[in-house]
Parts: structure tokens; C-alpha cells; sequence
């Protein structure tokens, strides 16, 4: 790789059923299926984004399984990640606690080299659907409380918030291996309808 290539892993984690694999699907081919079996363990996607002139981003999506039983094996998959999408389903109270528990047991297994949590954004996917099992204020709490850098509402069906969510993680990686900032975040609801996209692209 040129010095203007980047590599990054990024975990994708939550629980079963919540759009896990449908996000990968829909940001690497830019496609939805609505019929997916579980993941059984992990699958893996790369997604190239020529981030500018100069610079190249290769992004290796790691989906982990969400099924319970597969959580004794997610320690060898976090290692070496640089950042993490947490997924729940907007329209499942269930979903939406147990991804409190995907953070924790995340930051308890992988750090970046400097010791600080991986960058890792809060999604709230099914948004077209109704109604809501929590308010955004529940989501803005657990969001702070967990250091999330932020949290937003997601539809992969719809394809809302999908490429700027990532343009967003993709910024917090590249800051955080250049040096230039934390990537310890407040949590607050990122609101990307008006977010600019200057330097995206994709190839």
C-alpha cells in the first residue's frame, strides 16, 4: 500500500435480526434484501472510498454474529479493529438494552494502541418503521453514558443515513491515526440530513 492508502477494520456488532448484515449489503453494493439467514459467526466485506485525490480508504466490515451463543468467540474477531457501528432495531426495546452490553463488552476486549475506546457510533436502524420502542432521549442517555461519539437513526431499507454514518466513522479514523483528536466522544445525536460530503466517493 502507497502512504496514501488506509486500512481499517471496522466491527459491526448487536443483536440478531436488526440489520446487521443488510447494512454491509446496502453500503458495499448499494443493494437491500430483506431476506437474510442469521450470520453464523462472522462475514467479512471490503468497501473502497476514494477519500481524495491523494488518499484511499480500504475499510474491511466485519459482521458479527448477534446470536448469544456466539459471543465467547467475538474476542479474536475485535482484535486490531479501528472502529465499531453498533446496531440496534428502533422498533425492539430488547434490541435497543442489549446494545449497552455489545459496548461494554467491546471496550472490555479491545482498545486502540493508545488505550482509548475504538470510535464507535450508536445506529437506531428501522427508522421508516412505527412505532418506536424508545424515545431519542432514552437513546441520547445510554448514547452519553457508554461513550458512543454519537448516535443516529438509520433505515438500510430506505437507505437513510447509511454512507454518511460511515463518512462520519470514517472521519474519527482517519483524526484518530493521524493523531489530531480523542476519539472519546459525547454521545449527542448526530444529525447528518445537512452534514457536508466534500471529499466522498467511491470506487
Amino acid at each position: 500500500m502507497g502512504s496514501h492508502d488506509h486500512l481499517f477494520k471496522v466491527l459491526i456488532i448487536g443483536d440478531v435480526k436488526v440489520g446487521k448484515s443488510s447494512l454491509v449489503q446496502r453500503y458495499c453494493s448499494e443493494t437491500f434484501n430483506k431476506h437474510y439467514k442469521s450470520t453464523m459467526g462472522v462475514d467479512f466485506a471490503l468497501k473502497v472510498v476514494q477519500w481524495s485525490d491523494s488518499e484511499t480508504v480500504r475499510l474491511q466490515l466485519w459482521d458479527i454474529a448477534g446470536q448469544e451463543r456466539y459471543t465467547c468467540m467475538t474476542r479474536m474477531y475485535y482484535k486490531q479493529a479501528s472502529a465499531c457501528v453498533v446496531m440496534f432495531d428502533i422498533t425492539d426495546v430488547t434490541t435497543f438494552r442489549n446494545s449497552q452490553k455489545w459496548k461494554q463488552d467491546l471496550d472490555s476486549k479491545v482498545t486502540l494502541q493508545s488505550g482509548c475506546p475504538l470510535p464507535c457510533i450508536l445506529l437506531a436502524n428501522k427508522c421508516d418503521l412505527s412505532p418506536w420502542a424508545v424515545t431519542k432521549e432514552e437513546i441520547d442517555l445510554l448514547s452519553k453514558e457508554n461513550n458512543f461519539i454519537g448516535w443516529t437513526e438509520t433505515s438500510v431499507k430506505e437507505n437513510k443515513n447509511i454512507n454518511e454514518s460511515m463518512r462520519l466513522l470514517i472521519e474519527k479514523m482517519m483524526a484518530t491515526s493521524d493523531g489530531l483528536t480523542s476519539p472519546a466522544g459525547q454521545g449527542d445525536y448526530i444529525n447528518l440530513k445537512d452534514a457536508p460530503m466534500p471529499g466522498w466517493g467511491c470506487c
